[in-house]
């Protein structure tokens, strides 16, 4: 579909949005999310879709498993999908989360053993235009634990990448320091996190059935580099899927100890 999406499709995906926002539970469900060293908790998936450069239309949709606290891949699934649905902001949930249910389906009928316990989405949660990011979107249609994880603020809610915004950043001295994103609600909608050696901070906010205490705890534990494991694999197991599939050695960036992501769309 090119061209703007019909006002009437955006009132349906806006009521939907409402109707599963009912859904979100914001506090910790789980045993293992009440031990400080989350004893109990094996394994720790994370999602992501990855397009082909040039094409918005074909993706890589990829879902891992990894073990916990080792952060060894136990599974992995990587699908290329063709996305019908255009991207509109606040709305992304609808483009791409499809293909993610799917994919924690399979795994579901194929390997249930494997289950994780929670999942990493590459995206936000409650910081979000309507409170309801992609994080929540799968977390309430799975019925898992998620954490959104964003590389980008989402501008909410008076949140803004203002002066103000980068002197907290640069207050952000030491791995784990923090500062909590506040709107002008009055509402904390997430928590920046410095993690591991990178200036850049960490976006994250509650998806479903976990605390925002709790969220930022199991994030910091995940990273060995600036982007939880479970995401970081997530997104070059797909990249590399997708360079499998194209049969040429296309560059295609990734996430590694010295490359960081740039304009990344967080919704």
């Amino acid at each position: 579909m090119t061209g703007p999406l019909p006002a009437a499709i955006l009132n349906r995906w806006a009521r939907e949005q409402a109707r599963l926002k009912g859904g979100v539970v914001r506090e910790d469900t789980e045993e293992w999310q009440k031990e400080p060293s989350f004893a109990g908790l094996e394994r720790v998936g994370g999602v992501d879709l990855s397009y082909i450069k040039g094409d918005e239309s074909r993706a890589c949709a990829s879902l891992v498993v990894l073990s916990y606290p080792g952060l060894e891949v136990l599974y992995e699934d990587c699908r290329m999908v063709t996305v019908s649905a255009p991207y509109v902001a606040g709305f992304l949930a609808f483009r791409e989360v499809p293909f993610l249910v799917e994919a924690v389906q399979r795994l579901q009928q194929e390997e249930p053993r494997l289950k994780p316990q929670v999942l990493l989405v590459d995206g936000n949660g409650l910081l979000h235009h309507r409170g309801f990011g992609v994080a929540c979107h799968l977390g309430v249609l799975t019925d898992l634990p998620c954490v959104g994880v964003a590389k980008n603020l989402l501008q909410v809610d008076g949140l803004a990448r203002d002066e103000l915004h980068r002197e907290q950043i640069r207050s952000l001295q030491r791995e784990g320091d923090m500062f909590p994103l506040t709107g002008t609600s009055g509402s904390v909608l997430g928590m920046a996190l410095r993690s591991c050696n990178s200036s850049k901070p960490l976006y994250i906010s509650v998806g479903h059935r976990v605390c925002l205490e709790t969220a930022v705890r199991l994030v910091q534990s995940c990273c060995r580099y600036r982007i939880p494991e479970p995401i970081r694999q997530a997104d070059i197991r797909s990249r590399e899927y997708i360079r499998k599939q194209m049969c040429s050695p296309v560059k295609v960036p990734s996430y590694g100890p010295e490359r960081e992501e740039e304009a990344e769309v967080d919704d």
